[in-house]
């Protein structure tokens, strides 16, 4: 799922828990209690901690968004409260009478409802089988057959959910599949012309969003979507320099100072170009800051450290990379060898040093995807532009 259609659907999904939560514990044992003649209040002081956990749950949840962990909430939420549910059970009815138990929360039948939404198999059979097994395991430490009615239940309304997050993930494949191929169409259709602009660079977009992706993925802190999104942010990271004049992006010599100024402002016009564009917004940094440097004193914002966003930052060495180890209308191609070398000298000062050392292991793939890549094609097009 697109993480920012899931974060809609995680506000949602925590703002209907809550209110549901609250209602029913209301109305339960206060309100129903009272209408049957029986003393209202709840079954002892451990039902507490229950509401003390879902209270601390909302920081957590906002912590996890602000470190782009979003996708673990759902799982941390989920799991958590039905630890503490259970964990709360025993404690309230563990040496009772087995008719003193009193099962079940209608919020549970929402949160196996609500599985489906997320599209996520796994996250549906973790939730769904550890909330049957919940009761399971109540009725055996209690000792109150009766428990498992509840987890009953909960497996026919599974099956039923199951269902619906199977239609939900065909037609989520339908849809997405069509506007990946309608997103990669546009994308390749601008770097076409970019590269008639600049045949020198032909490629170019190509085998950085490769390098980039292998690195990401070494990574291994971004989910498939957002590497999908990376990926053709990374393709369009030079768009900005469809606005800049002939005569200074394919100048042979060494640009004056107020045309290097003009080539600077490639990756700010590059993102306002896209910043509206759907699967690209959220990997907008890729184009805006991957010329920023380590040590701040890249363009166009001078960012430092770990204010330059780390898709950006990723993209800073593959771009680099490809740079030198690539032929230009004023030199030609370094051994990957070298560049390697200067990757390395780069560390602490234009390149995040943690990368650098990801870079080291990835290395080896680099060379490889730089070895197969069709270089031939690419000077018999360079000579026919050239006369």
């Amino acid at each position: 799922m697109i993480p920012h259609e899931e974060k809609r659907i995680m506000k949602w999904f925590l703002s209907l828990f809550y209110l549901i939560f609250i209602g029913y514990e209301y109305f339960y044992y206060y309100i129903f209690k009272v209408i049957n003649n029986k003393k209202a209040g709840l079954p002892s002081n451990f039902w507490y901690i229950t509401y003390f956990v879902l209270i601390i749950l909302i920081p957590v949840s906002y912590y996890l968004y602000k470190e782009n962990k979003g996708f673990w909430v759902k799982y941390v939420f989920s799991i958590t409260y039905l630890l503490t549910v259970f964990v709360v059970d025993i404690l309230t009815f563990y040496g009772k009478s087995p008719k003193a138990y009193t099962s079940g929360n209608i919020v549970e039948v929402f949160l196996v409802l609500s599985l489906p939404l997320f599209l996520n198999t796994r996250y549906f059979w973790i939730i769904s089988l550890g909330t049957i097994l919940k009761y399971i395991l109540i009725g055996l430490i209690l000792k109150a057959g009766y428990a498992a009615l509840p987890g009953i239940l909960l497996a026919v309304l599974t099956i039923l959910s199951f269902f619906l997050l199977v239609r939900f993930q065909e037609y989520f494949k339908a849809i997405s599949t069509a506007y990946d191929k309608q997103l990669e169409g546009i994308v390749k259709g601008v770097i076409a012309t970019l590269e008639l602009k600049d045949p020198y660079t032909r490629g170019h977009s190509e085998r950085v969003a490769s390098y980039a992706s292998i690195l990401a993925r070494e990574i291994g802190e971004f989910s498939k979507e957002e590497q999908k999104s990376f990926y053709y942010a990374c393709l369009l990271h030079d768009i900005g320099k469809v606005h800049i004049p002939d005569s200074i992006l394919m100048k042979p010599g060494k640009l004056t100072k107020e045309e290097f100024e003009i080539i600077k402002s490639h990756p700010s016009v590059g993102a306002e170009a896209v910043e509206n564009v759907q699967g690209i917004k959220d990997s907008l940094s890729v184009i805006r800051s991957h010329h920023e440097r380590w040590d701040g004193r890249g363009y166009p914002d001078r960012l430092a450290g770990e204010e330059i966003p780390l898709l950006a930052r990723v993209t800073a060495i593959a771009d680099a990379f490809d740079a030198m180890t690539s032929s230009r209308s004023y030199r030609a191609a370094m051994p990957v060898e070298e560049a390697y070398k200067r990757i390395i000298e780069g560390k602490d000062s234009q390149f995040d040093p943690s990368l650098v050392e990801n870079f080291i292991k990835v290395f080896p793939a680099w060379v490889d995807f730089h070895k197969k890549y069709p270089w031939n094609k690419e000077k018999a097009l360079l000579k026919e532009v050239e006369g």
